[in-house]
């Protein structure tokens, strides 16, 4: 441990790692109160024209991808809600078109960009200074902003008839909660990647839900199992020189099912 830890660039990742598991462990509790983990797939998956996006243009990634992915968060809710089509259709059609995006503008760079795969599979033990700040000036926001509007965001999240009754505005607590998941997925892609950040916004959720007591229970143990597969996640990639992605998300996963066993158990 003493090992690990004497390493600058396994101490960010440690320090990032619990950062962005706090945001997807508190996310994820909503993700799953709310039937919305296609959402979070389709979003995740929607990052990649956002990440294109910035290297076909030479700005940060990431600051292009947040603004797409919130681009296509309320154009998804856009859609499902005035058009003549389903939710879940018009977020294959987004998800399909932002990859198909991607897809063109990295084909028309001239120069390939070896950290294209950081994006894809994540990149954790890559972080740099200006994303460890980064990262923690969008944790301080979206931890905030969650837990200013925490009883807004779980009436609509229990029952949006009631919400609407106390006078709540569903749609624009909708909209923000849409915006906080976008900023959330893209924060987290340097840990997990693109492709496996939906699990990380389903799994500490899901798993909480199987002890839920209440909300503020749920939300403990959602960012506790969070941020325990990502340091295990990642003692176990500098151990048996593996994947910190595909490590976090089947730590997760191992996590989820063990609880699944024993609860079935009691």
């Amino acid at each position: 441990m003493t090992e690990i830890l004497s390493s600058a660039f396994m101490q960010k990742a440690f320090f990032v790692g619990i950062i962005v598991s706090l945001i997807s462990g508190l996310v994820s509790v909503f993700v799953v109160l709310r039937k919305m983990s296609f959402i979070g797939a389709g979003i995740s998956h929607a990052a990649f024209g956002g990440v294109a996006i910035g290297f076909f243009t030479g700005i940060n990634p990431i600051i292009t991808a947040i603004f797409y992915c919130i681009a296509i968060a309320l154009g998804i809710e856009l859609v499902s809600r005035k058009g003549k089509i389903s939710e879940d259709a018009s977020i294959g059609i987004f998800f399909a078109s932002s990859m198909a995006l991607g897809i063109v503008l990295i084909s028309l760079s001239r120069e390939y960009n070896v950290d294209l795969f950081g994006y894809l599979f994540g990149n954790i033990l890559a972080i740099t200074d200006g994303e460890v700040l980064l990262s923690l000036f969008i944790a301080v926001l979206v931890i905030g902003v969650i837990m200013l509007f925490l009883k807004e965001i779980f009436l609509t999240t229990y029952n949006e008839e009631i919400a609407r009754v106390s006078g709540i505005s569903v749609r624009a607590i909708n909209i923000l909660f849409l915006v906080l998941l976008s900023i959330s997925i893209v924060i987290s892609i340097k840990i997990v990647g693109i492709i496996l950040i939906s699990a990380l916004l389903v799994i500490p959720g899901a798993t909480a839900q199987l002890f839920a007591k209440n909300l503020y229970f749920m939300i403990a143990v959602s960012c506790g199992v969070a941020v325990i597969s990502t340091v295990l996640g990642l003692l176990f990639s500098y151990e048996f020189d593996i994947a910190p992605g595909g490590s976090i998300v089947l730590t997760a996963t191992a996590i989820f099912l063990l609880s699944l066993f024993f609860k079935k158990r009691r």
